[in-house]
């Protein structure tokens, strides 16, 4: 892992009418880093990625990548960028050689056999076989279409990967099985790895480093062996998931 800033945020501020999301966020991912975002649903996890894409743009503060600032213009580098949204998104009426090699495709402008034959050899990689590869996504089980949507977040030998819920919806093997195929590909490639979960085994094999966002901010960032014993009580409670403690959940 380089000592160098890939993505770094300061003092990042996202608010929906009166609703504060992001409140003074900052944020150092190093080259090479795995970094995992923890915290309970409504934190503003999922904005905070789409803040870093350019899906949505922040009310204040600095988003730099590769030391460039990118905060104040619509305009992301989005080639450097690999996505393994939550449900997966695979498209429904493409098969899966071509849901696979779309960034290949539509980005790169690249010819359908030089993309397929890539889009196999990252099947490969995920554990799939050129056998699947003209059968639609509907055909795969819940596990594959997620092995489906990794080949996809790697085929472009992206810098970046953002990894949103990786395990959501996938069995305790399963997703044991995706934790390893997401550390391998992202040590395979280089990349710089960004995630949100609310798996804590998850979090611990996949990241290098652990953050907790709680009320806008992260309140606590330090190496994942430590979530255990982080010596923070809001770490502490959400890891352990106790209903008591100084996190207040509210019933409606």
């Amino acid at each position: 892992m380089s000592k160098t800033s890939k993505i770094k945020l300061k003092n990042l501020k996202k608010s929906f009418g009166k609703k504060h999301v992001l409140t003074g966020l900052d944020l150092d991912v190093k080259k090479g880093e795995s970094f995992v975002i923890i915290g309970g649903s409504g934190t503003g996890k999922s904005v905070l990625l789409k803040c870093i894409l350019g899906l949505i743009q922040p009310d204040n503060g600095s988003i730099k990548i590769d030391g460039v600032e990118v905060s104040d213009t619509k305009e992301r580098p989005y080639e450097k960028f690999g996505m393994l949204f939550q449900g997966g998104a695979l498209f429904d009426s493409l098969p899966i050689w071509e849901n696979v090699a779309f960034g290949l495709l539509h980005g790169n402008k690249m010819y359908k056999d030089e993309a397929r034959i890539l889009a196999i050899e990252k099947l490969e990689s995920v554990g799939l076989g050129e056998d699947i590869a003209d059968h639609m996504p509907s055909e795969m089980s819940g596990g594959m279409q997620k092995r489906i949507s990794l080949a996809r977040a790697i085929a472009t030998n992206p810098e970046i990967i953002f990894f949103d819920e990786p395990t959501t919806g996938l069995d305790p093997i399963m997703a044991d099985v995706i934790n390893d195929l997401i550390k391998k590909c992202v040590k395979e490639i280089g990349a710089t790895a960004i995630s949100i979960t609310h798996d804590m085994a998850s979090a611990k094999k996949i990241g290098d480093r652990a953050g907790m966002l709680y009320e806008g901010k992260l309140i606590w960032t330090d190496n994942v062996k430590k979530l255990d014993k982080s010596g923070n009580e809001y770490v502490d409670q959400f890891v352990h998931g106790r209903a008591k403690g100084p996190i207040k959940w509210v019933v409606k």
